[in-house]
C-alpha cells in the first residue's frame, strides 16, 4: 500500500509562548471547539462544505427574550422591531416574528420580505433616507409605520395623501449632538432647531398627523450614558411640540445600535468587559422616557430596533485551513478559504478564531488571510494560534449581524447556511452556484467573438 507523501517546511526557529491559561490550566486559544449545538464539525464540514454558516436557533430566541424582559419589565408596552438589514435571511426572521418581534425595514426589498413572511402592515415600521413614491403609497395603504426623514420626503407624503384621498399618521426622524462624530445623517437635528420646524411644517400642511419620533443615535454603541441623553432629548422635545403644536404622540422608538460582544479593532479592552446587558440598556433609557409629558395611562408606546445584539452571538463561521507560509520578518501567515466577501465585519470586528482540532499547547503569533486573491484580504492581523496544517478547521463564533446581508460573490461564491435547534439540522440557504449568480447575465450573440471564430 502507497503511503501518502507528507508535506515538508523548512524549520524556521521562532518564539513561542504558552498564553494565559484559564481554569483547565491550557490557554484558552488551545481549547478545541469540537462541537457546535451538540454537532461534531468536521461532520458539518464534510455534509455541507466550508466555509460554512452555523446558526443557534436557540442562542437567538435567548437573545431575543432577554432583551424583551429586560425592556418590557421597565416600560409597560416595550415592542422589539428586529432591523432586517442587519440579516435578512428569511428564516432569522422568521424565528424572530415567532417570539412576537415586530419588522424594521429601511427599503422596499426588505418591506417584500416582510410582507412576504405574512407581517401584517401595522407589525412593519419603515424608516430610511430613501423610499420611493410607490413604496411610500404601499406602506400608508398597509398601515404601516413611516417615519419622514427629510424635507423632500414629507413633500412625496404629501402627494401620496393626496392620491390616496386619506390623512396619514407620519413618525418624524431625529438627531441630536450626541457623540463625536454626530450622526446627523438620520433625520432632523434638534438642536438646530430642524426638528421643530419639521413637525410645524407636517402639521400645518394638514394632509399628514405626527404620532411618532424616532431617533438612531449610532452603532455599536457601548457607552449607555448615550442613550441616557438621546431618551431625554426626546422627552424635552415631546414637551415642547405638545405645548407649542399640540403633539400628542402615539410612540417613540429608540431605534437600535445596541452592542453585541465582539471587540472593535481599536478597543484598548475586551468585549466581554465593556459590552453593556440587555438590563443597563434597559435602565439607561425607560426610567427617564417615563417621566414625559404624559399620564402612565398615556404613555406612547415604545419601539427598539436592535439588529446584531441578537443575531451576532448566535451564528458562528467554519473555515479550513489552505495553506500557511513565513513571512519575511518571521511572522506565520496562515491562508483560509473564508474571506472578507463573507466576513465583511472583520474592517470592524477583531474576530475570536477557535481550533476544531486539539493542536497542542503552544501559541504563535499569526496573520490570519482569506482566501480571495486581493492583499486586503485580512481577517485577524494578530491572532494568537497553536500549530496548524491544511485541512485543519477554525471556528469564528459571534459574526450573524452584517456579514450575510452584506457578502458578495466575488472570486469564490457564498456558502451554506445550516439552523441547529433542538437536536435537528436545517438547510436554510445553500451554497451559491455559478448559474445562480450569473442567471440575470445574457450574451447577445455579436459579443461571442470566441463562437464566431471557431466557426470560421
Amino acid at each position: 500500500m502507497k503511503q501518502e507523501k507528507k508535506s515538508y517546511v523548512k524549520p524556521t526557529i521562532v518564539r513561542h509562548s504558552v498564553g494565559v491559561t484559564n481554569k483547565y490550566g491550557r490557554p484558552p486559544a488551545t481549547v478545541p471547539m469540537s462541537r457546535l449545538n451538540g454537532f461534531d464539525v468536521k461532520e458539518l464540514v464534510n455534509e455541507y462544505g466550508s466555509p460554512l454558516y452555523v446558526l443557534s436557533v436557540e442562542q437567538l430566541r435567548q437573545n431575543y427574550q432577554d432583551m424583551f424582559r429586560a425592556f418590557s419589565t421597565r416600560y409597560p408596552g416595550a415592542r422589539i422591531a428586529y432591523s432586517y438589514k442587519t440579516n435578512y435571511l428569511k428564516a432569522v426572521c422568521s424565528i424572530l416574528h415567532s417570539e412576537g418581534a415586530l419588522a424594521e425595514v429601511v427599503s422596499g426589498f426588505e418591506y417584500d420580505i416582510a410582507r412576504n413572511l405574512a407581517m401584517p402592515g401595522e407589525k412593519i415600521i419603515f424608516n430610511g433616507p430613501y423610499k420611493t413614491r410607490d413604496e411610500l403609497a404601499r406602506a400608508f395603504t398597509d398601515g404601516a409605520m413611516v417615519n419622514i426623514d427629510n424635507y423632500d420626503e414629507i413633500q412625496v407624503c404629501e402627494e401620496v395623501a393626496d392620491e390616496l384621498g386619506r390623512k396619514f399618521p407620519v413618525g418624524v426622524r431625529v438627531n441630536m449632538d450626541l457623540n463625536n462624530p454626530p450622526w446627523h445623517k438620520f433625520g432632523f437635528n434638534v438642536e438646530a432647531g430642524h426638528a421643530y420646524e419639521a413637525v410645524k411644517r407636517i402639521q400645518s400642511g394638514g394632509k399628514l398627523d405626527v404620532k411618532g419620533l424616532h431617533i438612531h443615535v449610532g452603532t455599536y454603541v457601548d457607552d449607555v450614558n448615550i442613550y441616557s441623553m438621546a431618551a431625554q432629548g426626546l422627552v424635552n422635545f415631546y414637551t415642547v411640540i405638545k405645548e407649542q403644536l399640540g403633539i400628542k404622540l402615539k410612540y417613540w422608538d429608540m431605534g437600535g445600535g445596541y452592542a453585541s460582544h465582539n471587540t472593535l479593532n481599536w478597543a484598548w479592552q475586551s468585549a466581554e468587559y465593556t459590552c453593556p446587558t440587555f438590563d443597563q440598556y434597559a435602565e439607561a433609557i425607560c426610567p427617564i422616557l417615563l417621566k414625559g409629558p404624559f399620564q402612565a395611562a398615556e404613555a406612547p408606546r415604545l419601539f427598539l430596533e436592535p439588529g446584531r445584539a441578537l443575531v451576532d452571538e448566535p451564528i458562528s463561521m467554519i473555515t479550513t485551513v489552505v495553506s500557511q507560509k513565513r513571512l519575511p520578518g518571521g511572522k506565520r501567515g496562515v491562508i483560509v478559504d473564508a474571506g472578507m466577501n463573507v466576513l465583511s465585519s472583520v474592517q470592524w470586528y477583531n474576530y475570536n478564531c477557535q481550533t476544531v482540532q486539539d493542536s497542542g499547547l503552544t501559541l504563535e503569533d499569526t496573520i490570519l488571510y482569506g482566501g480571495l486573491c486581493m492583499n486586503i484580504d485580512v481577517l485577524r492581523q494578530n491572532a494568537v494560534l497553536p500549530p496548524l496544517r491544511r485541512g485543519e478547521l477554525l471556528v469564528i463564533p459571534h459574526i450573524g449581524a452584517y456579514n450575510l446581508s452584506q457578502s458578495w460573490q466575488f472570486i469564490y461564491l457564498r456558502p451554506a447556511v445550516i439552523a441547529i435547534d433542538n437536536g435537528k439540522i436545517h438547510l436554510i440557504k445553500a451554497s451559491e452556484t455559478r448559474e445562480y449568480v450569473q442567471e440575470m447575465e445574457s450574451v447577445p450573440k455579436e459579443f461571442n467573438t470566441y463562437s464566431i471564430a471557431n466557426k470560421n
